[in-house]
């Protein structure tokens, strides 16, 4: 991670730690999370606003994980179908698994962060972060039990 990169999230973290505080996000940490994150924190609220954001908690562990429902973007594909649509979204909703701070299962993650190191993070889990600042996200337990000892 570059200087600059690592310097970004340090500020990200602590407008995430003063959202939190708040339980909401004033215009001015949007505004600063959109000069971090650009198009993806716009992104990231669109999702949220949407209630795109779902928490799965395993008890008695209390370890969670988001899932989080965004459109796929179409491009060009209005063309070949003959309802009209709005070009660049999509009806039909993917659902990835994300680990706000480290994780997501989107393709942009794997290609934008991991594998060109253009983003910091995908708006997936900027939607998830900011989701869990502000509680506003659909809460879902489930618990295991463990084995039989015998």
């Amino acid at each position: 991670m570059s200087v600059t990169a690592g310097v970004a999230l340090a500020v990200a973290d602590a407008v995430w730690a003063e959202i939190r505080s708040a339980g909401q996000a004033s215009d001015e940490h949007l505004s600063i999370l959109e000069a971090l994150f650009g198009k993806n924190m716009v992104r990231a609220c669109k999702i949220l606003d949407e209630g795109g954001v779902r928490r799965v908690t395993g008890a008695p562990s209390g370890r969670s994980l988001f899932l989080v429902s965004s459109p796929i973007a179409r491009f060009l594909l209005f063309f070949f179908v003959s309802q009209p649509k709005v070009m660049g979204e999509s009806r039909r909703k993917e659902e990835y698994i994300c680990f706000p701070e480290h994780l997501c299962t989107c393709y942009s993650f794997f290609y934008d962060i991991v594998g060109r190191g253009e983003q910091l993070c995908c708006k997936h889990q900027l939607a998830a972060r900011l989701a869990e600042a502000v509680s506003k996200h659909q809460d879902i337990e489930f618990y295991f039990a463990p084995p039989d000892q015998a």
